[in-house]
């Protein structure tokens, strides 16, 4: 069958396509792309040389490969590109080799948001009657005209606006680590997007999506086990009956003499439930650490935290890319055939690792989700159910042990978002052919 997939790397600020030497040198690439939040996405890329390569004696002694060099790793499968990467190189490593063509450099590196975690801003700049959404477009905009970020802001709850006159908010540390403080105080994440197209990323600000985006194309299911249908490699699924806490806040009711503890809920508009069966939850807790913040943002964190942690069922698979005829991309729902009526269903992709070699395209992948027993389908063939199951009746209520001491009484509201547009690729302005698949 005739190779499907071509690679694309380009290399500097001018994305500039990577020298024929350079892409018949290259034998491995990885990259592995996260949920959001603290741990970046990353990249690492291998290739053969020798002390006569163009690697070694021309590129690197002029310092083709040194950091902070940007990188752009994008994929084409059936005509369709999608970019994987778009980072920095951040190290170099060699391992020479006494049989010629044997030596290899390694090249590791993060996606673009390492280079907001450069220079330290603390004290540095003020951002008086500014909301937290505001600063936060207003420090993404200075890495547009540079690096092609877009940034995509989305309105928490409640937008505080300080008053010059009570206080002025000053940027704490580097812009990475101030976006990802302000991210945690509503209970939102923050990450970067690749695509559509190559030099361009969109840098997402906003709650935790855990939902499939409606005008957004679905990527195939996966199946298991499923005769001459199956497109994973591998897939094991595994149930943490005592991950799901029920957090709970004291709230204060009027003409009622002492706090009351109300349950935060674990499914919100963001986080739908992705299945019928409720587990019950095993530990029962109330939220601590809120005290510094105003009750909506309070709530949000609740909210957010509460969502996370009803996430029992996890899954992780192998997929050849061939086969599966798609990229599976990360952050995105996907259905699950074959593995049984409890463990098929709706799951969350929270992360995604990329391995390319000659011949070979694989990704590994865990996924996510808050319920057992997956929905019902109107075509079984399609998603694997053949029947719906009886409505499953709500966990028992768990009793809410007290507390030595109240905490403060915040309300809970439901925060509401809207949906988040996930890119798709673009053609890139040259490819090289990988081998052939076998």
């Amino acid at each position: 069958m005739p190779s499907e997939l071509t690679l694309s790397l380009m290399v500097g600020m001018g994305l500039d396509p990577a020298p024929r030497a350079v892409m018949e040198a290259l034998t491995d690439v990885s990259v592995s792309v996260g949920a959001g939040g603290s741990t970046p996405s990353g990249f690492d890329l291998k290739f053969a040389t020798s002390k006569l390569s163009p690697i070694t004696t021309q590129l690197l002694p002029t310092g083709y490969f040194d950091p902070p060099t940007r990188i752009v790793i994008a994929a084409t499968l059936s005509g369709s590109t999608t970019v994987l990467m778009d980072g920095v190189i951040t190290q170099q490593d060699v391992v020479p080799s006494d049989e010629a063509g044997k030596s290899v450099l390694s090249l590791k590196g993060e996606d673009l948001t390492r280079m907001m975690d450069v220079i330290d801003f603390s004290s540095m700049i003020a951002y008086p009657a500014m909301p937290a959404e505001a600063r936060v477009a207003l420090i993404l905009a200075k890495y547009l005209p540079v690096y092609g970020i877009v940034p995509l802001v989305l309105p928490s709850v409640l937008i505080n606006v300080p008053l010059p006159n009570e206080t002025v908010p000053q940027q704490s540390g580097t812009d990475l680590q101030y976006i990802n403080t302000l991210a945690e105080q509503v209970g939102y994440t923050f990450y970067l997007q690749p695509g559509p197209a190559p030099g361009m990323s969109m840098a997402y600000w906003g709650p935790k999506l855990q939902m499939a985006i409606p005008f957004l194309a679905t990527p195939p299911p996966l199946a298991i086990d499923w005769d001459g249908r199956s497109n994973v490699e591998s897939l094991q699924f595994s149930f943490d009956g005592f991950k799901k806490t029920r957090f709970f806040v004291w709230v204060q009711l009027p003409d009622v003499p002492v706090p009351l503890p109300i349950p935060v809920p674990d499914v919100t508009p963001l986080s739908p439930p992705l299945g019928q069966k409720d587990p019950l939850p095993l530990k029962v807790t109330p939220l601590s650490g809120l005290s510094g913040y105003n009750p909506i943002q309070a709530a949000a964190i609740a909210l957010a935290k509460t969502a996370d942690s009803a996430n029992v069922v996890t899954g992780q698979g192998t997929l050849d890319v061939l086969r599966y005829g798609s990229i599976l991309p990360a952050r995105t729902v996907v259905q699950v055939q074959g593995a049984g009526i409890t463990f098929d269903g709706e799951y969350f992709v929270s992360t995604v690792t990329h391995t390319i070699k000659p011949g070979s395209y694989k990704q590994n992948f865990t996924m996510q989700r808050n319920r057992l027993v997956g929905g019902n389908s109107a075509d079984p063939a399609s998603y694997g159910l053949g029947q719906q199951l009886p409505a499953f009746s709500s966990s028992a209520a768990t009793a809410t042990p007290a507390l030595p001491s109240p905490g403060p009484a915040l309300p809970v509201p439901a925060p509401a978002g809207p949906a988040v547009p996930v890119n798709t690729g673009a053609s890139t302005a040259s490819s090289l052919p990988a081998s052939p698949a076998g």
